[in-house]
């Protein structure tokens, strides 16, 4: 059983400090734009990357990294993706590996990097240099690096739970960020995840993979997929307990906080979608399989008719439908029954008497919630997405000016 910490973060977790600084990175001065997560020892880890075609220089590093199974943290830097900018990117990379490795006196290859803004400019080394020892890290300076990692985020975005595990007490916690350029595949945004478990690093890596096709993975803002996706973990064992693996006392219930993190984090970053105002949140069930529901759940959060929708309070359940047929997983139209927010519109696949004021109003909240049942199967699977407003189209229409 997991408990949730109140206002907990990435260093919640034994052994693990944080912190950051303004270097110059964004445009608004004082805003914390270059951070380091560090634990005090080595630490098992693993990660999943952007599965994009065109990937960031740090993610390349960090991908070497990953091949090293053990680290000591994380550099990450937001105000420029580090992306599209020739070989001078990973060279650009590894230095600034080097310098916040030379800051927190561990070695270059022992920190993953991670970088998110503008793509196409290249990071602002000297500012980089000139800044980055003034990064002090803390036990309480998650939340100074959760902001660290913020571009058009409006909040950072933390979260923490902790269970017992041999008696004692095992944390997990982490930061995440990204509301734009969000529709991820194996990986999502930046999300930096902390434990003082002591994780089998094969099962750790199975565990996150998992997580994040459970999570991140289904979640969308806008349907693009970013060059800088990384999600990485790092278990310490601080908490001084046995190893956890995949046929251990407490595997489940590490599997459960991880998930858990993940989605709550997830849920966060499609709630703060870019001029979002609604969560929504799709539920397909009664699938021939889970991939099949799992496929048309994000196929349906994904539509951007269906986010129009959210957006006017219209219930116009044939967009639902049709995202649902869209997905091209196998169903019968005349088995299809669909609820909007608990209200039933749709009974084997043709409209029920229902008072549409009743459906303007109940969509008329913070979440919206569409629950679909295919009636042929036991597969069930759930997405989230955010409403397409005005307000999105007009922020980027004029990102870069």
């Amino acid at each position: 059983m997991i408990e949730i910490i109140s206002e907990g973060g990435i260093t919640s977790a034994s052994g693990f400090t944080a912190g950051s600084t303004y270097a110059g990175l964004k445009t608004e001065a004082g805003v914390p734009d270059l951070g380091i997560v560090l634990s005090d020892r080595q630490a098992n880890s693993a990660a999943t990357f952007t599965q994009n075609s065109i990937e960031s220089p740090s993610v390349t590093a960090s991908r070497k990294r990953k091949k090293g199974i053990v680290s000591r943290g994380i550099v990450a830097n937001s105000g420029c993706a580090n992306c599209s900018v020739g070989p001078q990117g990973l060279t650009d990379a590894e230095e600034l590996a080097s310098l916040a490795a030379g800051h927190v006196g561990v070695e270059g290859k022992e920190l993953y990097v991670a970088s998110t803004g503008m793509i196409g400019v290249e990071l602002p080394m000297a500012l980089i240099r000139q800044n980055i020892t003034n990064i002090t890290l803390s036990d309480d300076g998650g939340s100074s690096f959760a902001k660290s990692i913020m571009t058009t985020d409006s909040k950072h975005k933390e979260r923490a739970v902790s269970f017992k595990h041999a008696g004692k007490t095992v944390t997990l916690g982490g930061a995440a960020k990204g509301v734009g350029m969000i529709h991820p595949n194996m990986a999502t945004m930046l999300c930096f995840i902390t434990t003082d478990a002591d994780v089998e690093p094969k099962f750790l890596q199975q565990a996150l993979s998992d997580s994040v096709d459970l999570s991140f993975n289904m979640i969308d803002v806008d349907g693009d997929q970013s060059t800088n996706d990384s999600v990485i973990i790092l278990a310490n064992g601080a908490s001084e307990t046995p190893q956890i693996s995949n046929n251990s006392e407490d595997t489940e219930v590490f599997v459960e906080a991880l998930r858990y993190v993940c989605t709550e984090l997830a849920k966060e970053l499609a709630r703060d979608g870019e001029g979002a105002q609604r969560l929504i949140e799709v539920n397909v069930e009664g699938a021939h399989t889970t991939e099949d529901a799992r496929k048309a759940a994000r196929e349906i959060a994904s539509s951007s008719l269906v986010k129009a929708m959210v957006h006017g309070k219209d219930p116009n359940w044939g967009r639902l439908v049709m995202a649902l047929g869209k997905s091209g997983i196998p169903l019968n139209e005349g088995d299809i029954d669909v609820f909007i927010s608990d209200i039933h519109i749709v009974h084997e696949g043709i409209a029920i008497p229902y008072l549409k004021d009743a459906v303007v109003s109940a969509m008329n909240s913070e979440q919206v919630d569409f629950r679909i049942n295919l009636n042929v199967g036991a597969g069930s699977g759930t997405a989230w997405g955010c409403d397409l407003t005005e307000e999105y189209v007009i922020f980027n229409s004029a990102y870069s000016t």
